[in-house]
């Protein structure tokens, strides 16, 4: 089971629109690259299940060359990918698979021809939320999650190899944390996979490659490394200056990992359990938990503390530029609506109270950052990015909240959003909008629970009030793109996080626990149809207006739809997969 951190779920912080289809994909290409002997020249992309269905739309296309390009999930430039790559002398094409079935909805293979010419063929999977594997490497399956710093080592599968590389490692001073030995069959060529904690120096590749037994070495750094606010060690927190200090500080690596094995919390009864025995509440409890986990990775205890402002301030840019600035989507189907509704509350107009508007003009806002390809952190996701922020800077603006019990807010926020994760899903692909809306507006209503001196046990209730609230809800993206109705549901889950906090502030409970209703989120998920989980080819997407809304075939042509049966062709096939397809100026 993977260890989620904070950073999993607020975050990452990332260029629009969605994290499973443009921050993910990015991931899968950018561990691709990583794989290769030298520059990528050119490079197939072959789409399958929701991928192949609305890859143009979420700017999945732009964001696998923007990742075979090196840049990271929160680099602006992704949107001028197509570009960038001409202009390095990259040729790219894709190729949407919509009839072969595959174990994961969001999967691409990547076909890269290098400057040296060796080919290189890789399968990626986006699991949600940002995140993402590579199952296959040239035909042999393997598992590389990009979660911690790997060392990817293609070899004869001889007695002694996999001796011969832990030595090594061992030798660099390197701590592993986990070897996995791939192969198709015995004695064949064979890759092993071996995570560590610490990062891998550069010239462990020549040490391998001393022996004749080993054909390839690659290493590839954790995905959190990658980012703009990647993680800071502790050594690079005395190097600044600053001294770590707080829970964990004192700890020993190996003191740290023992200690996080006790607070890897795996349910919400076994996370309240912990909070009530400490008298603490969830954020703090989570919070332990990070920087245990963290401490366990020599990363400085203060860390979270310094991802997470710097992950509000990105979303209060997301959530105010667009009242001055209204931009249209990249689809052109929303943009404006956020500023519209700032009017209306401000000239008196707006039905309720200022809490309510204030968040719902707040989701809205977000989601045309986001659809505009602007920076955005995902919570969980992208389609879902606008619920949180949106209640927490509504909560601000009308209590006058520090932005400090703010980043408490999103602590408690992730603490609910890595437990949704952990044991359903945040992909709209694999459970639907409720899984995504539904988690957010769970993660919001905790969040506000707290904030607003709630127990432990009434933000539980709260998060299980919301996810009942939505649970069912389909995935229909119009056209494929992360716009309608993607940003009125965020609407829709910032209203319903309120309405669960207000419930349970009350003491009103929640009839079932919030582990169940978890639950029951991933088996409503499981049983919705492929159509309803963020293919475009059912609900509102399905409809005439919503056919008439992409043009028949995506805005633009950005996307294939429900309006000509996911494909281009009668045969299923994409008419021209060899082609560059490339946006429109006029959307662009």
């Amino acid at each position: 089971m993977r260890s989620f951190g904070l950073r999993d779920v607020i975050g990452p912080i990332m260029v629009g629109p969605s994290s499973s289809h443009t921050a993910g994909a990015l991931r899968i290409a950018l561990m691709a690259r990583r794989l290769l002997a030298a520059e990528p020249v050119e490079a197939t992309f072959t789409l399958y299940g929701s991928f192949a269905q609305t890859y143009r739309g979420h700017g999945t296309d732009r964001a696998l060359v923007a990742g075979m390009l090196g840049l990271a999930t929160d680099d602006l430039r992704i949107r001028d990918s197509f570009a960038l790559a001409e202009a390095a002398g990259l040729g790219f094409s894709f190729v949407p698979d919509s009839a072969t079935h595959t174990d994961h909805p969001n999967t691409v293979d990547i076909a890269v021809r290098d400057a040296s010419g060796a080919v290189t063929q890789v399968r990626g999977e986006s699991i949600g939320g940002g995140a993402a594997q590579i199952r296959s490497i040239n035909g042999v399956e393997v598992l590389l999650t990009g979660e911690y710093h790997s060392l990817v080592v293609k070899q004869r599968d001889v007695r002694g190899v996999l001796a011969f590389i832990a030595r090594c490692v061992a030798e660099m001073d390197v701590n592993i944390a986990t070897t996995k030995l791939f192969r198709e069959r015995k004695g064949d060529v064979a890759y092993t996979v071996m995570e560590t904690d610490d990062p891998i120096p550069p010239a462990i590749e020549q040490m391998l490659s001393a022996n004749p037994k080993i054909l390839s070495v690659r290493i590839v750094p954790s995905n959190r490394f990658g980012a703009t606010s990647a993680p800071m060690t502790d050594e690079e927190a005395r190097e600044e200056g600053l001294t770590p200090t707080g829970f964990g500080s004192e700890l020993s690596a190996e003191e740290a990992a023992s200690l996080f094995e006790t607070m890897d919390f795996a349910t919400g009864a076994q996370l309240l359990s912990y909070a009530q025995r400490e008298g603490i509440p969830l954020s703090d409890a989570v919070c332990r938990r990070e920087r245990a986990m963290l401490a366990s990775q020599d990363i400085a205890v203060d860390d979270t503390r310094r991802y997470l402002n710097e992950a509000l301030q990105v979303m209060k840019a997301s959530a105010t530029d667009p009242f001055a600035h209204p931009v249209r989507s990249m689809g052109g189907l929303i943009g404006g609506e956020a500023a519209k509704l700032w009017d209306a509350m401000e000239s008196k107009r707006a039905l309720g109270d200022g809490l309510l508007t204030r968040a719902i003009a707040y989701s809205q806002a977000v989601l045309e950052t986001n659809a505009s390809m602007g920076r955005i952190v995902a919570a969980p996701t992208a389609g879902s990015a606008g619920v949180v922020p949106a209640v927490l800077m509504a909560l601000q603006d009308v209590f006058g909240l520090s932005d400090e019990r703010l980043t408490r807010g999103l602590a408690n926020a992730g603490a609910i959003g890595m437990l949704v994760m952990r044991n359903a899903t945040v992909a709209g692909a694999e459970g639907g909008c409720q899984a995504e809306v539904g988690a957010a507006s769970a993660m919001a209503a905790s969040a506000a629970v707290e904030l607003m001196g709630g127990t432990p046990q009434q933000c539980l209730d709260a998060a299980a009030i919301a996810i009942a609230g939505l649970l069912g809800l389909v995935c229909d993206p119009i056209g494929g793109l992360v716009e309608a109705p993607c940003q009125k549901r965020n609407a829709t889950g910032a209203a319903n996080a309120l309405t669960a906090a207000q419930l349970a502030l009350a003491g009103t409970g929640s009839a079932v626990g919030f582990d169940e209703t978890v639950d029951a989120l991933y088996a409503v998920g499981r049983a919705l149809p492929f159509e309803l989980r963020e293919s475009a080819l059912g609900g509102l997407a399905a409809t005439p207006t919503g056919c008439a809304l992409c043009g028949g075939c995506g805005v633009g042509g950005l996307s294939v739809s429900a309006c000509d049966g996911g494909s281009d062709s009668e045969s299923g096939e994409n008419s021209n997969p060899l082609a560059v397809e490339r946006i429109p100026e006029e959307v662009e």
